[in-house]
């Protein structure tokens, strides 16, 4: 479903320079990573829900989480050898990896919103923002589990 409301081109450059000024400041951690370990500490613990739920292909998510395995950041669990039903869980490193990763982009943004006329209300859109998100994705992953 498309919006009436045109989007000005400068907030489309606006977030995708945000999302460059997070990338950058995740030291050793892409984006694509920092997503899947959010995604498993919220309580996803298979590859295949994760790639639904982030809108993402299947051998995306699965290198992604190799690469995170390898790493020392995730385990998965169980001795099944079939990794879209293997659950996957964070390490201690892990978590402190995604930590760290989360203290680093909100001072970020917080730099960023304190150069808004007002930045509560800033903050207040890109919450609004982050729940419609939410919504879209999860009518999505619904949709393809039908």
């Amino acid at each position: 479903m498309l919006s009436d409301v045109p989007v000005p081109v400068d907030a489309v450059r606006a977030v995708v320079r945000l999302s460059r000024l997070f990338e950058r400041s995740l030291d050793g951690l892409s984006l694509a990573q920092y997503r899947v370990l959010a995604q498993i500490a919220a309580g996803d613990e298979r590859a295949s829900r994760i790639a639904r739920r982030l809108a993402l292909g299947k051998p995306a998510v699965s290198a992604t989480v190799e690469s995170l395995r390898q790493r020392g950041l995730l385990v998965r669990g169980g001795l099944d050898e079939d990794r879209r039903v293997t659950p996957l869980s964070l390490t201690p490193q892990g978590r402190s990896v995604l930590d760290a990763a989360e203290r680093v982009m909100a001072e970020a943004l917080g730099e960023v919103l304190a150069h808004t006329p007002d930045s509560d209300a800033a903050g207040t859109v890109l919450l609004q923002l982050g729940d419609a998100l939410e919504q879209i994705l999860s009518a999505r992953a619904r949709r393809q589990d039908r």
